[in-house]
Order: structure tokens, then sequence, then C-alpha cells
């Protein structure tokens, strides 16, 4: 919740502003879930009024869609860079069932379970979650390609490879909101097992590699003055 103490004001951009309040609207979705996501709920969290969140988001409805994909997208590009420079595909594929795996991953796990009930009711929500399960499929299915052109994975299909094993993890990680210590150990690799006989490697293959070095981040870039929070700021709070 935001502090009673006065903070002096950050004038941002009109791209820098919408960035802000898509990833708060992400983080809220990921900490607590799409429900929480309100327009007043993320003015609270920013300390600005809820016209300013509507300017840039007049339906709730949108924002909460936009925070989804925001964290959705954030976690596929985590998992699975787009770029991958200095690895095997191996490699990759491993680096993403070790990150995928184990109570950091709980987070996204239930976004994905929120998202899909919601999204029965919520047309726009919707739309984003089949638009987030295509770029998941893509992804995953680039890398395989990759892999079988490179002599590392035998497919004939790496299409259906690739959705194999995604419904897996999303089996797994349906399981997110439960106890899972019982759970054998057999069926917590049971992914990575579905990918070793699906991309015809040995059993161990994708535990027992290297993962790629890791990138270095990005510097910000500078802000500029919002003309929208400026009128914002000019009328009596």
């Amino acid at each position: 919740m935001p502090s009673s103490v006065q903070r002096k004001r950050i004038r941002k951009t009109p791209e820098a502003r919408r960035a802000e309040i898509v990833e708060t609207a992400a983080r809220v979705a990921l900490t607590e879930g799409l429900e929480c996501v309100t327009l007043r709920r993320i003015a609270d969290e920013l300390a600005v009024r809820p016209g300013l969140i509507s300017h840039y988001f007049p339906s709730a409805e949108d924002l909460v869609a936009e925070a989804f994909s925001v964290a959705a997208t954030g976690e596929l590009d985590a998992l699975l860079p787009a770029d991958r420079p200095g690895g095997t595909p191996t490699q990759y594929l491993a680096r993403y069932f070790a990150l995928s795996g184990g109570e950091e991953y709980d987070d996204i796990s239930r976004l994905w379970i929120n998202a899909r009930h919601l999204s029965r009711y919520r047309p726009v929500l919707r739309d984003r979650v089949s638009e987030q399960e295509l770029a998941s499929d893509e992804r995953i299915e680039g890398l395989i390609r990759e892999g079988v052109e490179r002599g590392e994975f035998r497919t004939d299909d790496p299409r259906t490879a690739a959705i194999q094993i995604l419904v897996v993890l999303d089996g797994l990680g349906s399981h997110a909101n439960t106890d899972r210590t019982d759970i054998p150990e057999a069926v917590k690799r049971m992914a990575l097992t579905t990918a070793e006989r699906e991309l015809g490697l040995p059993h161990g293959a994708l535990s027992d590699v290297p993962l790629p070095a890791e990138r270095t981040g990005t510097a910000e870039p500078t802000e500029q003055a919002d003309p929208t929070e400026q009128a914002e700021q000019a009328e009596p709070r």
C-alpha cells in the first residue's frame, strides 16, 4: 500500500507511465491474483489518482488482460529466451526445465490457473490466454526444430513434441496450490522424461548437461514528462 508520507512525483513519458502501470498490475496479478487487479488498486500502488490509470486503461478488463500478457511473456522470456547465443538447444531445454521446476515457479503456475478459469467469463482475457499459449507452443517448437537441424534431437513432429511437453508441465503446475511433499520423484521428473522420450534422448540427458551462461541486462531509458500526468497533477486532490 502507498505510504502516507508525501513523495516527490516523478514525471514520466506516456510510454513509461503506461509500462509502469502494466508492470505493477502484473506484479499484483502474480502475487495476489487477477481478481485483485482493479483501477483503484493499481492507482493506490502507484500513489496516483484512479483517473490516471483509466486514461490508459478505460476498462479494468483491458488492464487485467494486459497484466496477464506481460507476466506470461516475462515468464516465457526468462525460461526460454527467443535470442539464444552461446548455448546448444539441449542446454537451453535443460535450462528451461531447471527454471520451471520448484516452488519459485508456483506464482506463475497459479497465474495460469487463475487466467484460464477467469477466461471463461472474460473474452478479452480469453484471447490473451490463447495468444500466450500459442507463443509458448511456438517458442518450444522453434527450439526443438533447431535441435533437430543440429542433430541433437530426433522427432518427425516438433510441434506435437512441444505440445506434449507443455501439457505435462501444465499438469504438474496445476498442483501449485496443494501439498506436494509426497509426490514421487518419477512424477516430479515427468516433464523431463517426456521430453527425453519424444526427442530421442537417453534418460538423464536433460539433467546432466551444463546450462548456458546468463546474460547481463541493459541500462534503463531516460524518462521525460508525461503531459497526461501533468494534467492530473494540476487538478486539486
